[in-house]
């Protein structure tokens, strides 16, 4: 399905105006998606509890089959999702249809959950006692611009599966998805109002997510600085958080591996999604001795990298978020000392070059600030204890890899590196069945994997005693 014959989905919100989109891939706007008042939030938020109510009752295995239902119409329309996201976003249309199939298998990984999220039996003298898992009742989720698709089914599906509602505010320029996953859901036969999606500015929507009694917990993917805002305001209430900031995460490569493998696979961790991801490994760390042989090799790397239409064929990279993200990042390019660079289409859409910078020290912007966007740094270091020191030097934590084939070496790095989530001899950070989140100001809590549905719930203890 093309662009040119999508039918873009819509809402019914609009009491604070409207958010016009624009293709990035063109600088074109081609709709306008309405903004939710703040009494129009609070409408949503309580037909969400009454939706509560009702599903938390709701029998375990009918919970799991409609997750399952919802899991089979996400993938039945995977090509559609796929094309919005290519329309909205300016994802490579591979990349698209692995986030679309992403949310399907987080639905239908979660979707075991509600027959399988059993608490305990514990000894204990004069009785029995056991433990329930009980949901919390309105979960709020506020999705970036930069993975709308998945980080919605990050949030949604272990929420849904745990006996939650759940209201999501997509990001204010990538909305689309979010909104068709919603028509989905309701197509799939879950019940009305347990799923939806409140367009809008975060100052209004996401704000009431914060203030408003029946949200029991909010679930937040963005900026450190909007994250430590939306914690300050979730104090006042006690309200469950978990929070995926931002990354400038380190790619550390020992000289006793592969240096022209390593080289070829750097690219991958750091330009993936033109940059706009906070896993990126936007620093990389190599060992003195074959540090101008990992230069060397990396160049070819990045420059045969095809930067252009997301929709094409053989595209690489496809545009920035916005022209105003775009300009920042260009920003950071112009002021540092560039290596080399690849190259990039001219026009009005919001394309920029994958870079390769030359960091002046550790207090380098291009070296310090999470630049979102296709550039990353490369700096040299003598032995295990500086790419330690170098790695953790930043207030964030959240991703990181490791290259080597000492065993030891890698073990001891991966404990030294203070971060969430860590890969060895590869790039990967998210699985969904494995846990993700990030230290200090890269997060708090973990998505994904088998606690998340604990994250979801609360713990009852019951002690029924034997005695009388």
């Amino acid at each position: 399905m093309t662009a040119a014959n999508l039918t873009l989905p819509g809402t019914s919100y609009g009491d604070a105006g409207a958010t016009e989109l624009f293709n990035p891939t063109t600088g074109a706007s081609f709709t306008q998606i309405g903004a939710a008042s703040a009494a129009e939030v609070d409408a949503a938020i309580e037909r969400a509890q009454a939706a509560y109510l009702a599903w938390r009752d709701v029998a375990p295995g009918t919970k799991a089959a409609l997750l399952r239902a919802f899991a089979a119409q996400v993938t039945e329309h995977r090509d559609e999702l796929a094309a919005l996201e290519v329309l909205n976003s300016g994802h490579v249309l591979g990349n698209a249809l692995w986030e679309a199939d992403n949310v399907a298998n987080v639905l239908n990984y979660y979707a075991g959950a509600p027959e399988r999220h059993a608490g305990q039996q514990i000894p204990v003298p004069g009785g029995v006692d056991i433990t329930f898992h009980e949901p919390l009742g309105v979960v709020g989720v506020i999705v970036p611009w930069n993975f709308p698709m998945p980080i919605a089914g990050w949030g949604f599906a272990p929420a849904l599966a745990a006996g939650n509602a759940v209201v999501l505010k997509p990001a204010e320029v990538t909305p689309l998805t979010a909104l068709r996953l919603a028509e989905l859901a309701l197509e799939a036969g879950l019940p009305e109002h347990l799923l939806q999606v409140v367009t809008g500015r975060g100052s209004v929507v996401g704000q009431r997510f914060v203030d408003h009694p029946l949200v029991r917990k909010v679930c937040f993917t963005g900026s450190t600085e909007v994250g430590q805002g939306i914690m300050r305001g979730c104090a006042d209430q006690i309200k469950r958080l978990t929070l995926e900031l931002g990354g400038k995460s380190a790619n550390i490569i020992f000289d006793d591996v592969d240096i022209e493998a390593a080289a070829a696979a750097a690219p991958g961790a750091v330009f993936e999604n033109s940059g706009q991801d906070c896993c990126a490994r936007s620093r990389i760390l190599v060992q003195q001795n074959v540090y101008e042989k990992f230069l060397a090799a990396l160049e070819p790397a990045v420059t045969k990298l095809v930067v252009g239409d997301p929709a094409g064929a053989g595209t690489d990279l496809g545009p920035l978020i916005t022209a105003r993200h775009r300009d920042s990042v260009t920003q950071y390019i112009a002021g540092a000392d560039i290596a080399y660079s690849g190259s990039a289409p001219g026009g009005d859409g919001y394309f920029v070059a994958p870079s390769v910078a030359m960091p002046r020290g550790v207090d380098d912007p291009i070296w310090r600030d999470e630049v979102f966007g296709p550039v990353v740094a490369v700096m040299p270091f003598a032995d295990e204890a500086e790419a330690i020191r170098l790695a953790n030097d930043t207030e964030f934590g959240l991703s990181g890899s490791i290259y080597t084939r000492d065993i030891g070496r890698a073990l001891r790095v991966a404990r030294g590196v203070e971060s969430g989530n860590l890969s060895i001899n590869s790039h990967s950070s998210v699985r969904y069945w494995t846990p993700f989140g990030g230290f200090k100001q890269s997060g708090l809590g973990r998505e994904l994997g088998p606690d998340a549905l604990n994250s979801f719930s609360e713990v009852k203890n019951v002690f029924i005693s034997t005695e009388n």
